[in-house]
């Protein structure tokens, strides 16, 4: 155990494709956000293990709290490592605004778990950091896909199929070789928690599941079809796949008015492709452009037609 400070950090991530239908068994593709970032630092000392979260104005010991999120994480990461609770203070900030569906919570998470598991002089798998945030994740969000863990915690492009390893072991099958697509993405700033979405379109389902099956496979068509064009540098076959997605999650009902709009806004200015990105209803959409100069032409457009920050 450190005697010192031991501070680790999370990326950000954001759905390029296949958001909610993922939790139904299709695949998505998602990639990490590396300039948006969480810290956490574990400082020791105290009498119990404490944790200090000041964004959302939390303050709890893991013991006295023992089902909040951060202290279930906290308990498991140390269980995981064969260590008793430490004495000392766990303080997590981040750049990732909430419920914005750029996984803020995951990325909390993991870097906790991070943090957590250096302070005892260890150094988390990327899979192990992943599981562990899925635990906290399953608190939050209720029935998640495991998706935003998973890319946070490999920090890579990832194709994601719910509870299915990939070759060679249970690490997700990572799209090393493609070159990141060129993203603006556009924060509707409405704050919507994904369990609120997550948890109708699961109403949805179990109400009409032929229909809702339905959406879910042309999901999942559009994903793969956006994982070729994407192997392939084909930004213009991308967008529009984008695009059918787009209509599909409307279709889901977990679009809205503030989404469609900045959508339609960076259309009209040239996008290749327009979406939300994660749980919708508010947080963020994501247009595709060509190069810099459309990338700047869509951050105009975005913050012209509202948006509440471009990035």
């Amino acid at each position: 155990m450190t005697t010192t400070a031991i501070v680790r950090t999370a990326c950000a991530k954001v759905i390029l494709c296949g958001e909610h239908a993922v939790v139904y068994g299709r695949p998505a593709i998602a990639l990490p956000l590396a300039h948006l970032r969480t810290r956490a630092a574990v400082t020791p000392g105290g009498r119990a293990f404490h944790i200090s979260a000041p964004d959302i104005h939390a303050e709890f010991d893991m013991t006295s709290d023992a089902t909040r999120p951060l202290a279930v994480l906290a308990r498991l990461t140390f269980e995981l490592l064969g260590q008793p609770p430490i004495p000392g203070t766990l303080t997590v900030a981040s750049d990732i605004p909430p419920s914005s569906h750029l996984g803020s919570s995951a990325s909390v998470a993991v870097a906790c778990a991070r943090a957590i598991a250096a302070f005892c002089g260890h150094e988390l798998q990327p899979q192990d950091a992943g599981n562990l945030a899925y635990e906290a994740e399953k608190i939050y969000h209720g029935s998640p896909s495991g998706i935003d863990n998973t890319v946070i915690a490999w920090e890579k492009p990832v194709w994601f199929v719910k509870g299915q390893p990939a070759e060679g072991g249970n690490s997700p099958i990572a799209l090393l070789d493609v070159q990141t697509p060129i993203l603006v993405i556009g924060d509707t700033g409405v704050a919507t928690p994904t369990r609120v979405t997550v948890g109708d379109v699961r109403r949805g389902w179990e109400a009409e599941p032929g229909r809702y099956e339905q959406l879910f496979d042309q999901i999942g068509a559009t994903v793969i079809a956006a994982r070729d064009a994407l192997q392939v540098d084909d930004w213009h076959a991308l967008g529009a796949h984008m695009n059918a997605n787009h209509a599909l999650l409307q279709q889901l009902g977990v679009s809205c008015h503030e989404l469609d709009h900045l959508c339609e806004a960076a259309q009209q200015a040239g996008a290749l492709g327009a979406k939300m990105s994660g749980g919708g209803r508010g947080g963020n959409m994501i247009a595709l452009a060509d190069d810099e100069q459309q990338a700047e032409q869509l951050r105009v457009a975005l913050r012209n037609a509202g948006a509440a920050r471009v990035m």
